[in-house]
């Protein structure tokens, strides 16, 4: 080994390269560690200088099958590819990479540079034929001791998943039993809050829409927590639309043991860095799929049907159904039409002034550049009214029966609503009497201690207080049960279905709209606790634009004494400005409905002749020459 290293190697630096695999490798195979630093001494008996010994070891805990991450033999490279290392050292050649890539271009480096590698077997010198021929053999066996090792552990693990024992975290809702086996939460409220989500979904038909009605209810979802000192426990907090798609496509809900739901792909970044990313797989090509594995949520029939819904309700994706999620805006069939020419879905433009008049149009070769016009465009009003005449004509009352079947699955979910929070209401209760418990039973003359008990029974009171006090705000109001007076009422609106579809409030406003102004009729829908699509407030506006999409006309309010401004000009031969001017210095008498409402003029004789005179007498204003205009 000596006889290889000359004069030059030892004039220049030795590297003495640390590495292992993983944190756990580091943490309790410190042997290993311990003999990579002991390459000192080795360096030191090779006559190489103290001071010009250098360690990297900050890749400890980095794999070598790729040099990302690497910092430290990014560095050995770097320094190697100048020239200022003289010899590399490691307890086996193999450490310093284990791809093929890496290992030979740094053994070409070493070649080049006149640098040797030396490892507890002996002296390589790359620029030497039959060392560099040793050392690529060192480099293949340590890639395919690689392979071999990834083989035995991953047939290990896909010979237990196929007998359904191989055991991983589970979502929560699912636990381990005493026996292994998997079992639901033994919590009754993390129980009901996975149901909770199950159930909701069904009613929305979206993610999006679940998290916006657990919001407000005022509801928890419990997160389980993995490793680290709070392992096992439970954290509550908001529910997330990532939580509840990752529920709603997990198929342990549905009592499946799966393995291989997602595959590891390797790509190749701009900078030449090789990254692995992980995609799902079709449920066709997972490689262990057991049904009724365990105790389940859902059924492996509903676990299907909600992975369709969730695929229809993708608007950045191709259409594959016919079907598509409920959009907001006037047009009806939004999301449901697909486009007769190229067989992708039709979206809605809004034209006309303030966008009231929308149309169904496909202009995606318009868009792509293939075509100068869309494929199609159809008035929505033409479509949406065919339509909507076919769907009353087949639908009939006895169908319609199904609507108290629904009105008892609206019963149900209030109920899981009110044990939601009966249960965090009681986990509430048990934590204060937990913690006074705690405090009556410390020593007294033990102040500190007391103390903090004390402040943390209090803090446990106070966020039971303000529990009670969410109870009454969100909880208690949506608890509603079925009464045989709701079912007849159901019962009797289903033989009317025409009039419901065509929404009750517009008749309200029509009839309003006889003796009343805008502003003044959505203060009385809001007195009689209506709300809008949206459950928002009415306003003047939204009233206007209710007239004008039903075509409902403006009552006129004006009293017979009443004149418009524009009357008053024509009467007295002025401008409407100067008619504003008088309104605003108080000469006139006026009423108004309310802002942004018309103003109504009130004269009488001793006021219309102060008036003429002024006209008359005025150098700035010329009243016109033709007689008045009679009142």
């Amino acid at each position: 080994m000596s006889a290889k290293i000359a004069e030059q190697h030892r004039q220049r630096p030795a590297y003495i390269y640390v590495r292992q695999s993983t944190i756990a490798q580091v943490r309790f195979h410190q042997e290993s560690t311990e003999r990579q630093y002991a390459l000192r001494e080795k360096a030191l008996e090779l006559g190489c200088a103290e001071a010009a010994i250098r360690t990297l070891d900050r890749d400890l805990g980095v794999s070598g099958a790729q040099m990302a991450g690497r910092e430290d033999f990014k560095t050995l490279v770097a320094d190697v590819s100048m020239g200022k290392a003289g010899a590399v050292f490691a307890l086996e050649a193999s450490r310093l990479a284990r791809s093929s890539l890496d290992w030979h271009r740094l053994t070409e480096l070493c070649a080049l540079t006149g640098t040797l590698v030396i490892d507890e077997d002996g002296c390589y010198d790359p620029s030497d034929f039959n060392d560099r021929l040793l050392l690529g053999l060192k480099g293949t066996l340590a890639q395919a001791e690689l392979h071999f090792l990834r083989a035995r552990l991953q047939g290990g693990k896909l010979n237990k998943a196929r007998k359904g024992e191989l055991r991983f975290p589970l979502p929560v809702g699912l636990c381990y039993g005493e026996e292994g086996r998997i079992i639901l939460d033994p919590d009754v409220e993390v129980q009901g809050a996975v149901r909770l989500v199950f159930s909701l979904f069904q009613e929305t038909g979206s993610a999006y829409g679940v998290m916006q009605r657990f919001a407000r209810l005022g509801l928890r979802f419990p997160k389980r927590a993995y490793g680290g000192v709070w392992a096992g426990q439970l954290v509550w907090g908001p529910l997330t639309h990532g939580r509840i798609l990752g529920v709603l496509k997990n198929p342990s809900y549905a009592g499946v043991y799966v393995f291989g739901r997602y595959q590891s792909q390797r790509t190749i970044t701009p900078a030449g860095e090789v990254h692995a990313q992980i995609h799902p797989v079709e449920i066709d090509a997972w490689r262990v799929c057991l049904k009724d594995h365990h105790e389940a949520y859902a059924t492996w029939e509903e676990f299907l049907r909600d992975q369709e819904v969730l695929a229809e309700n993708q608007t950045n994706a191709e259409a594959t159904v016919l079907s598509g999620p409920a959009r907001e805006g006037l047009a009806l069939l939004q999301g449901l039409l697909l486009c007769g020419s190229c067989g992708r879905r039709l979206t809605v433009r809004y034209r006309g002034n303030g966008g009231l008049y929308p149309v169904y149009e496909c202009n995606w070769l318009r868009r792509e550049g293939r075509a100068t016009k869309a494929c199609m465009a159809i008035r929505c009003d033409l479509l949406d009214g065919a339509v909507a005449g076919q769907a009353l004509t087949v639908l009939k009352p006895a169908d319609i029966e199904l609507a108290l079947e629904a009105l008892r699955d609206l019963e149900a979910r209030d109920q899981a609503v009110m044990r939601q929070w009966q249960m965090r209401l009681e986990r509430a209760r048990y934590e204060a009497q937990l913690a006074e418990k705690r405090y009556q039973e410390v020593d007294p003359a033990n102040r500190l201690v007391a103390a903090t008990l004390e402040r943390r029974w209090n803090e446990t009171l106070e966020r039971l207080e303000d529990l009670n006090r969410q109870f009454a705000e969100t909880g208690r109001p949506e608890t509603r049960a079925v009464t045989p007076e709701q079912k007849a009422r159901v019962l009797a609106w289903a033989q009317d279905f025409p009039r419901l579809w065509n929404p009750e409030l517009v008749g309200r406003v029509r009839e309003l709209a006889c003796g009343l102004g805008d502003g003044q009729i959505a203060e009385r829908l809001n007195q009689e606790g209506r709300r809008s699509a949206t459950g928002q407030a009415f306003n003047a506006s939204m009233i206007q634009w209710v007239r004008f999409r039903h075509r409902i006309p403006k009552a006129d309010l004006r009293r017979p004494e009443e004149l418009a401004v524009k009357q008053v000009a024509e009467h007295f031969g002025v401008s409407s400005h100067v008619v504003y001017y008088w309104i605003e210095h108080g000469i006139l008498a006026t009423r108004r409905l309310g802002p942004q409402t018309p103003c109504w003029v009130t004269l009488d004789p001793a006021q219309e002749q102060a008036l003429w005179n002024w006209v008359r007498a005025s150098s700035r204003i010329q009243a016109s020459q033709h007689p008045q205009t009679p009142l």
